[in-house]
């Protein structure tokens, strides 16, 4: 009798969350909650006066509004806070009109630049959102605000959907793939396809050729660094430079760009995914605010 095994997901990259140690919510004025639903991952922010005290990482399921409920839900786990103390809540992301709590909508681009602003500092020109499905690039002033921005084309071969679909493919769990992608003597010619589906039809006749795991994610994780950096060099890269997103996390993507552009990214403790939450938590104070002066 056969006896079935169970499948190592090599794709699903680690679910998180974080509460703070220091802030009291119940000592805070303004509570405002953000909540990004991507087309990969959703993520639930609550500041307390513009201080962020809680938050959390997990994947979208095929429900938006049951995700956004989730991942609210897990960030105030055993904060002893309540949704319905949350004094605005803004929804972002592909799934921003079906957060269910949400007291106004508002575009991931909006949100990334604000977001990006709180976590890596006033000084931040560029930020690039390298999302699970799409990438934007984004220009913004001092405060946050968004001056210009310019997304790819609607296609996962570089984004994070498409690196999920690698590291399946090469049986290398997803945290891996970039660290690994660094480990060859001499950078391979990137993958040719711009489709992740013709891509990973590439990749499969390049491992069949005999190459290396390494070597052949080194020339996807190069692929995907110059299509950004296309995408980037349209618009300008003005310093200071930011990457937000899950490809934030990927060494072998990140190292390849800020080598192509000749620039390094700034950095930051928090988790590259939470800026658009973190944005849309913004953006609910600032309502909240508006709100108590009118």
């Amino acid at each position: 009798m056969a006896v079935e095994t169970a499948r190592t997901e090599y794709w699903r990259w680690t679910e998180s969350r974080w509460t703070s140690p220091d802030i009291d919510w119940r000592n805070g004025g303004v509570i405002s909650g953000g909540v990004d639903v991507g087309s990969v991952s959703t993520q639930a922010v609550v500041m307390v006066d513009g201080k962020l005290y809680c938050y959390s990482n997990m994947r979208t399921g095929s429900d938006s509004p049951e995700s956004a409920n989730q991942a609210m839900a897990w960030a105030l786990d055993g904060t002893g806070l309540t949704i319905d103390k949350l004094h605005a809540t803004v929804g972002t992301g592909y799934g921003r009109v079906n957060v269910p709590f949400a007291t106004k909508a508002i575009t991931e681009i909006a949100c990334h630049a604000r977001g990006g602003n709180f976590m890596y500092g006033p000084s931040v020109r560029t930020i690039l959102d390298m999302g699970g499905q799409d990438c934007k690039a984004i220009q913004c002033d001092e405060k946050g605000k968004v001056v210009s921005f310019l997304m790819n084309d609607k296609c996962a071969a570089g984004t994070g959907r498409g690196m999920e679909v690698f590291a399946d493919l090469l049986g290398v769990h997803i945290t891996e793939v970039g660290q690994l992608s660094l480990k060859v003597e001499t950078e391979p010619p990137p993958v040719s396809s711009t489709c992740v589906v013709f891509a990973k039809s590439e990749a499969s006749g390049l491992l069949r050729q005999g190459w290396a795991k390494e070597r052949v994610l080194a020339a996807y994780c190069s692929a995907m660094a110059h299509r950004v950096g296309t995408l980037l060099e349209r618009i300008g890269v003005i310093k200071e430079f930011a990457i937000t997103g899950g490809i934030a996390k990927n060494p072998g993507v990140v190292n390849r760009l800020a080598k192509e552009l000749n620039i390094q990214p700034l950095t930051t403790t928090m988790d590259s995914q939470i800026a658009g939450a973190i944005g849309a938590a913004l953006f609910a104070k600032a309502l909240h605010e508006k709100k108590g002066r009118s």
